[in-house]
């Protein structure tokens, strides 16, 4: 498999990647990290970019994300909202839990709000969904599909019993 080459390829599995807990608010367009790739107090900058940016990119698709390296003197984290304004995080000397945690109540959604917006994902009106409380109560219903047996009973050669006593 060649996508489970290079350094850590857990970061590439679908699992890893869905087991992210930052999903931004829905006003945030751009999120850029920039940190120094040499110096004690970019540690925490650069474990945060190498484990969490993945899942960050995963979960927030309309999100674009920007990191920029060796172009500042001290880690930072900025954030632009559609309307114009910013958020400016500092991450100097921060260990990447910490600045996950920050996010997360910064500039995350709360878990509240993700439960409320996964089940009306769910979306109880597609037509494709039958049974108790659809729209639908049996698949029998939709044109195409086979009649119910219990109205127009199926032909022989579709029930087990008169296939096996053929053999």
């Amino acid at each position: 498999m060649p996508f489970m080459k290079g350094r850590a390829p857990i970061r590439r599995t679908l699992n890893y990647l869905n087991a992210g807990k930052l999903v931004f608010k829905d006003k945030i367009r751009i999120f850029s990290v920039a940190y120094n790739i040499y110096g004690q107090n970019n540690n925490g900058a650069k474990d945060f970019v190498f484990w969490f940016l993945p899942q960050i990119q995963y979960k927030n698709p309309d999100v674009q994300v920007v990191t920029m390296k060796n172009l500042t003197p001290s880690p930072f984290i900025k954030c632009y909202f559609e309307d114009g304004r910013r958020i400016l995080v500092d991450v100097d000397n921060k260990s990447k839990e910490d600045i996950l945690d920050h996010l997360l109540n910064t500039v995350g959604k709360s878990k509240e709000v993700l439960e409320a917006e996964a089940t009306a994902a769910e979306k109880k009106d597609n037509p494709a969904n039958f049974g108790v409380g659809c729209e639908r109560a049996c698949i029998c219903e939709i044109y195409g599909q086979v009649p119910c047996p219990g109205v127009v009973p199926l032909p022989k050669s579709m029930r087990g019993k008169y296939l096996n006593q053929r053999d």
